[in-house]
Formats: C-alpha cells, sequence, structure tokens
C-alpha cells in the first residue's frame, strides 16, 4: 500500500452521484478524495488549489465539459492525471479524451472496485480505457467533421436561423450554409437538426 494515499477530484455535477462515488472511493485505504465540484468550470482552479494526483470528470457538466477542461488541465497543471467518467459510452468521445490528454475512460455503469483499480492504473502511468468502447472506437473512425462544421452544428442547435450563427461566428450566412450542407451530407442525414442529433450521438460535438 502507498505510505500517502492517491489524491482524487471529482467533478460531477449529480450530486447524489457526486456524493455516492466521494464515498465508496473514500473507503479504499490508499485514496482520498481531497476536491469535490459540480461544474466543468470550477475544474481547473480546483486541481490547482488542491493538486490532487488524479482527477475524476465527467464529460457533460454545466459552464465547461470535462473534455475542455482535460485540454486545459494538460497545459496547467500536467502533474494531475485526468480519467474520464461518464454515462455516454460514444466512440467520439472517447477519441476527444485521448486527444486531450486524458490517461483513462470508464462509463459509469463498471463496479467501484474497477473504478478504485482504474485511478491506481492511471496514476502509475498506464492508460485504462473500457474494452467495449475501445473495440467500438476502433471500428468507428475518427470524426470526418471539421472544426468549423463542428462550430457551425453546435450554433445551429434550438433553432438558430442560418443569419443567428453567421452572427455569433463571424462569418458570412452563404458560408454557414455550406458548413452545414457538408455536416449533413456527412452524417448522412436529411436536415441540420438530424446531423446535430446524430453527431451529438457518435461523440462528435
Amino acid at each position: 500500500m502507498n505510505e500517502k494515499p492517491v489524491r482524487v477530484l471529482l467533478a460531477e455535477d449529480q450530486g447524489m452521484m457526486r456524493g455516492a462515488l466521494a464515498l465508496l472511493l473514500g473507503m479504499e485505504p490508499d485514496i482520498e478524495v481531497v476536491a469535490q465540484v459540480g461544474t466543468g468550470d470550477a475544474i481547473v482552479d480546483a486541481v490547482l488549489t488542491h493538486r490532487p494526483d488524479v482527477a475524476l470528470l465527467d464529460i457533460e457538466l454545466p459552464g465547461m465539459s470535462g473534455l475542455d477542461a482535460a485540454a486545459e488541465l494538460r497545459e496547467r497543471a500536467p502533474g494531475c492525471r485526468v480519467l474520464i467518467l461518464t454515462t455516454f459510452g460514444r466512440p467520439g468521445y472517447l477519441r476527444r479524451a485521448m486527444d486531450a490528454g486524458a490517461a483513462g475512460f470508464l462509463v459509469k455503469d463498471g463496479p467501484v472496485e474497477e473504478l478504485a483499480t482504474a485511478v491506481r492504473r492511471v496514476l502509475a502511468g498506464e492508460t485504462v480505457v473500457d474494452p467495449g468502447l475501445a473495440a467500438a472506437a476502433l471500428s468507428a473512425g475518427p470524426s470526418p467533421l471539421t472544426a468549423r462544421e463542428r462550430d457551425v452544428l453546435r450554433e445551429s442547435a434550438g433553432g438558430a436561423t442560418v443569419a443567428d450563427i453567421a452572427a455569433r461566428l463571424h462569418l458570412s450566412e452563404s458560408t454557414v450554409r455550406n458548413h452545414l450542407s457538408s455536416a449533413i451530407g456527412k452524417t448522412s442525414t436529411r436536415n441540420r437538426t438530424e446531423a446535430l442529433h446524430e453527431a451529438r450521438q457518435r461523440g462528435w460535438l
């Protein structure tokens, strides 16, 4: 057993889930939960304040996604290992997590012993990925969407008009239409609402 416990930060927006995870991990003799946050934009400051060894991050958080926070932690707290823990086992999310520098990716329906083992393994320098998700990600291939197409699709949520999207992204309306048309084609859908849904389901956004 380690002389010093592994210091862990938990980022999870559902209070009950966060509390349960903290309680279960805290029962491990060599793990100490030193910080808990409920929003994505609180992650980096909490890591810099509490200096955890491992940050357990959900993906879909208010304020900033766990993936964006992971990318920022790679720059600002490179000594902190990131383990993504999510409800959504989407192949695209796994690729984006690895690109952001995450050391592990697990779905939440696994046993807590598996999570505790994963915390120890990423701290030891290993990469830990849910095996079923790893296979799915390899077969799915990378996202075909460009960064601009992703931006335009994201902004189209909630019924925004082409003019709205163009104004927000400082693009011409014809450029927005071209990006939307391309995204619809690449997702094999009929319109931008379907394209947005499909891209989210695959973890491309």
